[in-house]
This record gives structure tokens, sequence and C-alpha cells, in this order.
């Protein structure tokens, strides 16, 4: 096994490690998945190091903002997929699915008391740093996070980029010799010592692991669960599994027409993998792997200069380009912020002439004003707008290309950009598989001017901010069975 790099590894506490513990343990927050897993890879190490088991510990808590069906049911699709898997390697694996809201209170503690040490994710968004953070001080032995988000580790930039044209400069310059450390594949197969760990019956017997009934895909089991059940489980599925399925069929049918089709929403060329990266069951490192080896590209093909460029830095095909950008520089853009300023998601980060040409314009008439019942429900005048917010309710997702048009008219048609970052922030965290996550906020405050230069000329609203409309998209794009598909009755 390869070592885990150090810059991906973040010290939580002041707490020796228990050398004599029963065993190491892994828990599992953000990167719910067996494969190309930096966490679970450095949670082998330790326990090859120390001649310990190791036990896998994965919770789903009721408490959480927005909890709800669909999410449930996506993350519990994600841990019958890692029950087989770690099954497989004799691995302890504890799926635990919290009955009531502080039903796992003292739950973490009482697993660390008897454990050498603890490994979890550093994801830098959401509640979860928090939570760690929280959690650090409580339990009684050493503790460490691991960030396995992006091909670029997190702690490689010490400040906040505020143009995606400048951070692929940075990404460009840094980035080559992170690509040469790549996670191992199957981590599970370095890990020596196996076998099921019997100190923990009392454990389980007062906090029961989730049963294979409620692992299986069918949502009645959801019902007892004190989550929001309006918003409902969707027809795709969560998990590794499905998430390597998806990555298939995007790389063999889809890609080659990625760049020409991905602004279109009658052709669904985009990839689809959002949901999947932002719940952990989809590594970035795997799905450049593939892509690299579709392309067979090696790292000496890299230029030895950043050129800053959008393309033709990475040398492969104009279509693994255009992905890579998004891939790689936007969505690593939002975790750059997330992990630099905890203030991300709130109206006064916005850059300084983005919310003065904002307040300058606070005043002017809106021809039309929507309450966030109306916008949840899809009833506006716009049936472009519609069938957007009626993907989101349906599948859990909005087209790339709608989503920046669906914030721009949710800005338009409320009372203050404060109030409009409300309702896009609501929206999306509620309904989207992929909402509660830095790419998706970075998606959201670009609607409000980050990442973005002043525009001209000034119109009524947006002032200086960027303006995009249903019409001038719909001269643009494909969207005639899209918006049939996804009409609201």
């Amino acid at each position: 096994m390869s070592p885990v790099p150090e810059i991906r590894v973040t010290r939580c506490n002041d707490v020796p490690v228990h050398e004599k513990g029963h065993y190491v343990l892994y828990w599992m927050t953000a990167f719910r998945r067996t494969r190309w897993n930096f966490s679970l890879q450095k949670a082998v190490d330790w326990a090859n190091h120390l001649g310990k088991p190791l036990m896998v510990f994965e919770a789903l808590r009721v408490g959480y903002p927005w909890a709800c069906g669909r999410f449930h049911r996506f993350v519990i699709d994600g841990m019958a997929d890692n029950a087989l898997n770690f099954e497989k390697y004799g691995v302890t694996y504890y799926p635990y699915l919290e009955p009531s809201a502080d039903a796992d209170k003292g739950l973490l503690a009482a697993l660390a008391e008897k454990a050498c040490l603890v490994v979890t994710d550093d994801f830098p968004a959401f509640f979860l740093p928090r939570m760690v953070a929280s959690a650090s001080k409580k339990i009684p032995v050493y503790m460490e996070k691991v960030d396995s988000n992006g091909l670029l580790p997190m702690k490689t930039a010490d400040k906040v980029f505020g143009a995606a044209k400048f951070f692929r400069t940075f990404l460009q310059k840094e980035l080559p010799s992170h690509l040469s450390r790549m996670p191992d594949t199957e981590p599970l197969k370095g890990l020596k010592q196996k076998g099921s760990i019997l100190s923990l019956r009392e454990i389980f017997k007062r906090w029961p692991a989730a049963s294979p009934e409620i692992l299986g895909s069918d949502p009645g089991p959801l019902a007892e669960f004190p989550v929001d059940h309006e918003v409902g489980v969707v027809e795709e599925r969560g998990g590794a599994d499905e998430a390597s399925k998806r990555l298939k069929r995007f790389l063999e049918k889809k890609l080659s027409l990625y760049e020409e089709n991905r602004n279109h929403p009658d052709e669904d060329g985009t990839s689809g993998l959002s949901p999947y990266l932002h719940f952990g069951h989809l590594s970035v490192h795997e799905i450049f792997s593939r892509l690299a080896a579709k392309e067979e590209w090696a790292l000496d093909h890299l230029p030895r200069k950043a050129t800053g460029g959008r393309n033709g830095w990475w040398r492969m095909s104009e279509p693994a380009e255009a992905f890579l950008d998004e891939l790689v520089t936007w969505r690593e853009l939002g975790f750059n912020l997330c992990s630099q300023r905890q203030d991300y998601d709130l109206y006064h980060s916005l850059p300084v002439w983005a919310q003065q040409t904002l307040k300058d314009h606070e005043g002017d008439q809106r021809r039309y004003l929507y309450r966030l019942e109306e916008f949840e429900k899809a009833r506006t005048h716009d049936p472009l707008w519609n069938a957007a917010q009626g993907q989101l309710l349906q599948e859990g997702r909005i087209h790339n290309y709608l989503r920046m048009v669906w914030g721009k008219k949710i800005l338009e048609w409320t009372s203050s950009p404060q109030k409009a970052l409300h309702i896009m922030i609501e929206l999306n965290n509620k309904y989207g598989l992929d909402g509660r996550d830095p790419n998706s906020y970075t998606g959201i405050m670009w609607v409000l001017g980050r990442y973005d230069r002043p525009w001209g000329p000034e119109r009524p609203i947006f002032g200086k901010i960027r303006y995009m409309s249903s019409e001038n998209t719909l001269r643009k794009v494909r969207a005639m069975e899209y918006m049939e598909r996804y009409k609201t009755r």
C-alpha cells in the first residue's frame, strides 16, 4: 500500500493513540465508499501499524437540516453496497440509522473508548465540520481527519481565489505533483488483521445496527424515521455500485458529445454524477483515472508551464477537457472557498462590488414577485423555470445550464437579493441530491456575482450582475422536450 500524503491529514485533538485498544475506528461521514478513499486507506495503515482489526462506523442521523426520505434512501442504498463490500474483506462494518433525534448520543464516544484511535473524513461544508470538531473534544483517544475530496488537497492553497481563471492557473501549477499520489483503488486488500470484534456486543445491543430489511431497496421502512417524507424518494438509486455504472455509461456513451450536448436539456448530455460525488459514493480520483485511461493519457503529457487556459492544458480531447474543467476547476473552486471561510453561504461573503450594485438596485420595481411557496411548487409565469423546478422536485437535480437561469430568475422575482439567496439555498438544499455541497454553493453564489465580474449595460434589479433570461436561453439551447417532460400540472 502507498502512504497517504501528509498534506491530506489533519490532527483533531491532543489525545494520544491508545495502543492497547481493541481496534482502529474509521468514522465514515463523507466518503461513503470502499474504493479510492484516502480516509479508509489511512485507517487501514493504522490498523496494520498497530496490528489491530479495523472497524468502520457509518451513521445516518435524523436531526440534520433538510433531513428527508429522499436523502435517507440515497445514503441507505450506499450503506447496502458498503455492507457487502466490507463483508467480502472480513471487516466489521457498523451501519447505524438513528431512529429518533439524539438517539445516537454517546454512541461515538462508546465506540472510541474501545478504540486505539479514530480516523474520519475532512469535508468542509454543511454541518460536518462542526460535528467533527465537537466530537474531537469528547472522545478519549487520538483523532484525525483525512481529505479525500478532490485531486488537489485543500491545504495546498492558503487563500480564497476570486475567479475561476486565477484558481485554474494555481491548479495547473500545483496539481501535477499530486496526480502521482492517488488513493489505492482497493485499500482493503492491504488489511492484514481481519475478523469480528467481540467487545462490541453491548454497544450493538443498545444501538442496534441497521437491519438487512431497511438496507434493502424497498422505500417502505423509511416511513418509521422522523424525517420529511414530502420530499419523496427518487427512482435513481444511490450507492457506489450505481455510481460506477453511471460513470461507465457516461464515458462510453456521452463523453464524446459532452462539449456539444451538455448545454442542451433535450439531449441529457451531462454526466449525472454530482449526487454520487456529494454523498461520497464516487471519488473524483476514480473518475479522473478512468477518463485518463480512456483517453490513453499519462502524467508526462502535461505541459511544463501553467497556461491558465480552459482548453488544451490537459492534452486530452476537447470533450474530456471541457468535462475536466467542470469536474476539477469549478468543483474544487468551491472546496477552496469552504475550506477557507466559514461564511461561504452568507450574503456578506459576496464580493464588495456585487453587494454594492445589488444594493443600488434593491428598490427597483419588480414586474413579478413570488413567495417561497410559489417557487417551491413551480407556480410562476415562466414555463422554462417551472420545468427546471419540476425536475428538482421529481428527480432531485436541475440540468446544469438551467440551474444558472433558475437562480437568476429567483433574483429577479424576489423583493431583495438577500431573500433570493435564502430561497435558492432552501430549494436547492431541500430537494437537490447534490445540494449542501461546496460545488452547489458555488453555483448559487455565482448567481449573485461570486467568481464573476461586473457586466454592462447596467440593468434594473441586476445592476452590474450578469443577466440571463429564459427567452435568450431558449434561443441558445434545445429545451422544448425538456419543458414538456418536467412541466408541472
